[in-house]
């Protein structure tokens, strides 16, 4: 039925979102996908309204991934950031600063 068939396309697609997250690696080094971001304005703006803890959890993973990198190592696979276990803890800070800077914008062209 074609209920069965989206259901089913959803899973596939879940899987390939697990094995492309997998591929990318950055997991292997501890990172999460939030760690990863390329440090614009707007995500530079939302780092510095994390939350003190959230911040220094970033901070060690990032510099343990690059001593890792350095050495060409990897954690030990039962340490690697799993997909499920991936959350954007940025991503709320992320959009608020987007939001105001849209705003900002649509106030500045009046």
């Amino acid at each position: 039925s074609w209920s069965h068939s989206v259901s089913g396309g959803g899973r596939l697609l879940d899987r390939i979102r697990k094995w492309y997250y997998n591929a990318a690696g950055f997991n292997k080094l501890g990172l999460m996908r939030d760690d990863t971001l390329h440090e614009d304005d707007d995500v530079k703006e939302a780092l510095k309204r994390l939350p003190e803890h959230l911040y220094n959890e970033r901070v060690f993973r990032i510099k343990r991934a690059l001593d890792l990198s350095l050495k060409h190592q990897i954690l030990p696979k039962d340490q690697w950031v799993k997909y499920e276990e991936d959350h954007r803890y940025l991503e709320p800070y992320l959009k608020e600063v987007i939001r105001e800077r849209h705003e900002r914008e649509a106030w500045n062209k009046k």
